[in-house]
């Protein structure tokens, strides 16, 4: 039994040969084994307004934001400095003064 690779875009171990592609059955991909990756599927982030976001940009909240476990939130108008990207649903990690280590969704933030 051969072993083929795992899926680029989910890293799911269960694809099997179709013709001459790979099929992944989990998030339906398909893809020729013989092509080389593409630099494309690098992250992108964009802020509420559409800009593109870079590890290291400052941010400010564009509304108040709940903080789960805190008595007080974020408010509107926060500066966040030097913030760092990551591929999760809340794709912004980034420490806020005053409430430490926190991960932001960038709908929520516009570019400063």
């Amino acid at each position: 039994m051969t072993v083929l690779a795992p899926c680029p875009l989910c890293q799911s171990t269960y694809t099997y040969a179709m013709d001459n592609l790979l099929v992944c059955p989990e998030c339906g991909h398909e893809w020729n084994p013989t092509d080389e990756p593409t630099a494309d599927d690098s992250l992108v982030v964009k802020d509420a307004n559409g800009n593109i976001l870079q590890n290291g940009d400052t941010v400010v909240t564009i509304k108040n934001l709940p903080v789960k476990g805190s008595a007080q939130g974020i408010k509107a108008g926060t500066k966040v400095k030097n913030i760092r990207l990551v591929d999760s649903d809340h794709n912004i990690d980034c420490k806020i003064d005053g409430f430490g280590a926190m991960a932001l969704k960038s709908e929520f933030v516009k570019k400063a």
